[in-house]
């Protein structure tokens, strides 16, 4: 008999697990709870790398485990004299529920006015960035998002020593009536992950290219030899890459080459937290109300997406398929969708929390296979 791709798992099922296991690692309900429908939209839309094990590994590693995050604490909101902005001081709370509250801020505020931006500064990683802007163009907003990644793994063109995080860029467009769900970009800013360097190297594989710097700073695809990730795109990546760092400066953020890494700060003065930057526009707040041959603004963002994908390009790929495709395949499963080695991570995670662990006994799930 053949092993089946996938065993569904229903998102309440999931999300009580995941809830769970945040709060047996002291966090309250209310983030924990954020924590596990963010993990939720990532396996749900197939994103794989951002899931929940691996938004616990990290908190493992680096949150509440490594003194990175701090269960229960309080989002301090700074005073401002701009009435459309907000500065936070996320106090070490963890990531996805500061993101969560982030993003409904700035939606509160573009209602009122036009735009709404919320700065937040000593955050802890929130994980899959697309989900948030997501989440907002499905209820028709333009959203965007960036952050400073955890830790300096990226080397600036033509360097030798990293200085730049990850640095992921998210956008989310309203297209819902154009194409049925909404584009969403949403990338990191190096060349590839420093995970999957790890990946290459347990299978004793090179990489597809010569995505790393070895320690002279020469391009490399030995995973062996890697000792810092290239921006992609060359100097374009560069850029893209330090406008996070930029923006994590103005907001309160701290040297690249020490976030993350408290052993090194020690004694500096230097911060070692994250920042996140988001923003969100309400659609009214940006249209000319001047659109050719009399169409609506919908209208007009429809008739612009069919003329980039027409002239003999009806096959290319709009930024968000990928998701929407993976969305519609777990529609279909009717819940997550997770191989039996997430599946053995779930019931090590139950065994942790002491939960029953018989929900999750592969023998009993349902399988699908794509």
């Amino acid at each position: 008999m053949s092993t089946p791709d996938y065993f569904i798992v229903s998102r309440e099922q999931h999300e009580d697990l995941v809830s769970a296991a945040y709060q047996h690692r002291g966090y309250n309900p209310e983030e924990s709870n954020a924590a596990a429908r963010m993990c939720s939209e990532a396996s749900w839309h197939g994103i794989r790398t951002h899931n929940a094990l691996k938004a616990l590994h990290l908190d493992e590693l680096f949150g509440s485990g490594g003194g990175g995050c701090v269960p229960k604490a309080e989002i301090e909101k700074i005073d401002t004299k701009f009435a459309a902005t907000e500065a936070w001081n996320a106090n070490l709370k963890l990531g996805q529920a500061v993101a969560c509250e982030a993003m409904e801020t700035c939606i509160r505020l573009a209602d009122q006015f036009g735009t709404g931006t919320v700065a937040v500064d000593n955050a802890f990683h929130y994980l899959w960035g697309g989900g948030y802007v997501m989440d907002a163009a499905k209820r028709g907003y333009i959203a965007y998002t960036n952050c400073t990644s955890t830790l300096a793994e990226v080397v600036p063109f033509g360097g030798k020593f990293p200085t730049l995080g990850t640095n992921p860029h998210s956008w989310g467009f309203p297209t819902m009536e154009a194409v049925g769900y909404p584009v969403v970009i949403d990338w990191a800013t190096s060349e590839i992950a420093m995970g999957k360097v790890e990946q290459y190297k347990r299978e004793n594989k090179k990489l597809e290219a010569k995505f790393g710097v070895d320690e002279n700073g020469q391009p490399t695809d030995d995973p062996f030899a890697v000792k810092a990730l290239m921006p992609f795109g060359r100097h374009k990546g560069y850029g893209l890459g330090l406008l996070n760092e930029l923006y994590g400066g103005a907001i309160g953020g701290s040297l690249p080459t020490l976030r993350g890494r408290a052993e090194k700060a020690a004694g500096t003065g230097e911060k070692t937290t994250s920042a996140f930057y988001f923003q969100v526009i309400h659609p009214e707040a940006i249209s000319g109300a001047n659109f050719s041959n009399g169409r609506t603004q919908s209208e007009n963002v429809s008739a612009v997406v069919k003329d980039v994908l027409g002239h003999g390009n009806e096959s290319c790929m709009l930024p968000g398929t990928i998701e929407a495709n993976n969305a519609a395949l777990s529609e279909k499963a009717g819940g997550l969708l997770f191989t039996a080695a997430e599946i053995s991570g779930f019931v090590e995670l139950a065994e942790e929390c002491g939960l029953d662990t018989s929900a999750w006994n592969s023998a009993q799930l349902p399988t699908f296979s794509s």
